[in-house]
């Protein structure tokens, strides 16, 4: 009986989801799957990157998300000589009072847009770190709560563009996912030249969902069936990693469980009330790829999601 009313409660719950599908579809063209895995992300309560050439959408998809959840969010334009109080805040003293009052900075927000973050320097970067993994920042010496939810959309630019600074290790780690989105297909990229400006729609795009909904389905989430037999696929895709010697490290328990909460997700977009190994897969490239350094230049970040669906069979 409960796994039916489960299975109901997914079912219900595929109505705000697919409105907010629908919705991105309609500025971002031909790119459903990249839109599916973005949103699974969030979903899992975790942080998003988007990394991709400048110019194919990173941003609109960022605002789209933003805006279909209907959260208050703020854009930061990480640049080289952006400083961390530009994003926690700062404190200015008050004559009235005789005091330092603390001014709240941009982080202070339930969605956060953080473009082409591998623009500012790595202390900068570090400042997202406490936001990101405790949904607190220390500033002055006290600690402050972020709003929530509280999520981080960062964008940036590959590491061989010029005026790059590469996102360390620890940092990479903090995010749950990693997408690109690579060029439009024809058909897309057509209808986008002969369309109304993404801008202009973007303008009018009203909120698919509620707060109470937008919570309500992260609670769906974690009431996902996940079977024995697929935490062993899980674990033996982690154990893969760590054995094998194509990486130079492998996936940390953080990655093991980011593949659980994001294979949840994304059975609950499909209206499922349990995972299956095809979840797994589908999300697995984008969990894991910016996780694993591979141990020979030559190899392709791009390529670890394949490289693991192939070495690792389903139990």
């Amino acid at each position: 009986m409960l796994l039916k009313a489960e299975f109901q409660a997914s079912h219900v719950a595929r109505g705000p989801i697919d409105r907010v599908i629908e919705s991105a579809g309609s500025i971002i063209l031909g790119k459903e799957t990249q839109v599916r895995l973005a949103l699974a992300c969030l979903l899992a309560r975790g942080h998003l990157l988007i990394e991709d050439l400048p110019g194919v959408g990173k941003t609109t998809l960022a605002h789209v998300l933003a805006k279909s959840l209907g959260l208050h969010f703020q854009r930061i334009q990480f640049t080289s000589d952006m400083l961390p109080a530009d994003i926690i805040g700062v404190s200015v003293y008050d004559r009235e009072t005789g005091s330092f009052k603390f001014h709240p900075g941009p982080i202070f927000a339930q969605v956060i847009l953080a473009d082409e973050v591998n623009r500012a320097t790595p202390k900068t970067q570090s400042a997202l770190l406490e936001a990101m993994e405790e949904h607190q920042v220390t500033a002055e010496g006290e600690t402050r709560k972020l709003p929530a939810p509280f999520f981080v959309i960062a964008t940036q630019n590959p590491s061989e563009q010029v005026g790059t600074f590469p996102l360390p290790e620890s940092q990479l780690d903090r995010f749950t996912m990693r997408i690109e989105l690579g060029y439009p297909d024809r058909d897309a990229e057509r209808a986008l030249l002969s369309g109304t400006d993404r801008r202009s729609l973007l303008a009018t795009l009203d909120p698919c969902v509620t707060p109470a909904e937008l919570m309500e389905l992260q609670a769906g989430v974690q009431r996902v069936h996940v079977a024995p037999a697929l935490l062993d696929y899980v674990q033996a895709i982690v154990q893969h990693t760590r054995r094998s010697p194509s990486y130079v490290a492998g996936l940390s328990p953080r990655a093991a469980l980011a593949l659980v909460h994001c294979a949840r997700a994304w059975a609950l977009i499909e209206g499922r009330d349990k995972v299956l190994p095809e979840d797994v897969q589908a999300i697995l490239p984008g969990v894991a790829a910016h996780r694993l350094r591979p141990a020979h230049d030559t190899a392709r970040r791009v390529d670890v999601g394949a490289q693991l669906l192939a070495a690792v069979p389903i139990p």
